[in-house]
């Protein structure tokens, strides 16, 4: 399923990437969907919110299965819509201590904005404070990078890199059919979100189940419960769990069993899901050295359309306007 937008961007990347394909199997590793039992005796998974028994009749795995991959195909297709909106992000950290007290915080806040067709994000405060003279020149300087680079892509590479993403996509289905397969789901319920009815799936890894992607290899090691919109087939909220020590390359990332992950998603003028709020607990290890024990939230706010007349104009253009219109955003 596709989300693109979380703690997977970590500060000093200025492209904003979301789908929730790749967030399933890499979202600990780069730092940052009931098994049979549980559907025998209906206790809840632990670390998952409790939900009062079904008041609709039951689902069956097919039927939540197709609504998986429903979900899913839609998700891809509204990260397209996604890139019509900016928005604000602010990320708020916290580490903490061997006894889970938090030692130290910090936060960041950015502009979400739209680049030729891209999401691209700017620092505009650390510590909710606005950022230096120094530091507001630099980020300035960022993003009018991205702005020329586009300017002057050639066409081969345009197509290169709509390729690319088109490529992605297709990668991201395939990856939901690995979902749809590599777990047993147990349909918990109903419940209300945001004024919205949403069906209550839980997920367990699959006894048996062998990957296909290599990323899918790590989906045994998470377990996870989704909200989906009744009426627009849409997740609206992803509660996803370790349950297992995840390794990658030999040990150089540990990510321990316990770490969690909450995404939460909004409809916003009747046309599109953005994102809302993520919040993450990551218990890990860097190269048997560096443990990293931290509480991170994100929170996303002032969403807006961009509009298709809008342009970011360079200092250089404004003082020696070009004869013709030049490409803009």
């Amino acid at each position: 399923m596709g989300c693109q937008a979380s703690p997977a961007n970590r500060p000093g990347s200025n492209f904003v990437t979301i789908p929730m394909k790749s967030l399933l199997a890499c979202l600990f590793l780069i730092l940052f969907f009931s098994s049979s039992a549980f559907a025998q005796n209906g206790t809840a998974p632990p670390g998952l919110a409790k939900l009062e028994p079904a008041t609709t009749s039951q689902l069956s795995q097919d039927q939540i299965q197709h609504l998986i991959r429903e979900a899913a195909e839609k998700d891809i297709e509204n990260d397209k819509k996604q890139r019509d909106y900016t928005y604000i992000q602010r990320e708020e950290e916290h580490k903490l201590d061997g006894k889970s007290e938090i030692k130290s915080s910090e936060s960041r806040t950015y502009e979400i904005m739209v680049l030729y067709e891209e999401q691209v994000r700017k620092l505009i405060a650390k510590d909710d404070k606005p950022l230096s003279d120094s530091d507001a020149r630099k980020e300035d300087e960022k993003v009018q990078k991205i702005i020329e680079k586009r300017k002057t892509e050639s066409e081969g590479d345009r197509r290169k890199r709509v390729e690319k993403q088109d490529k992605d996509r297709q990668e991201g289905r395939q990856f939901v059919k690995e979902i749809a397969d590599a777990y047993s789901f147990h349909f918990a319920g109903e419940e209300k979100l945001y004024g919205r009815e949403t069906l209550v799936i839980d997920a367990d890894p699959r006894a048996g189940y062998e990957p296909h992607m290599k990323g899918a290899k790590f989906l045994p090691k998470f377990r996870f419960r989704v909200w989906v919109d009744r009426a627009e087939k849409e997740w609206v909220k992803l509660d996803i769990q370790c349950i297992d020590t995840v390794s990658v390359g030999l040990f150089l990332v540990r990510v321990h069993k316990g770490s969690n992950i909450q995404i939460e998603q909004l409809r916003v003028n009747d046309e599109v899901w953005l994102p809302k709020q993520v919040s993450l607990k990551l218990d890990a290890r860097l190269a048997l050295l560096k443990g990293l024990n931290i509480d991170e939230d994100v929170t996303y706010r002032d969403y807006r359309k961009f509009r298709t007349d809008t342009r970011i104009v360079p200092e250089a253009d404004i003082q020696n306007p070009p004869s013709q219109s030049s490409p803009h955003p």
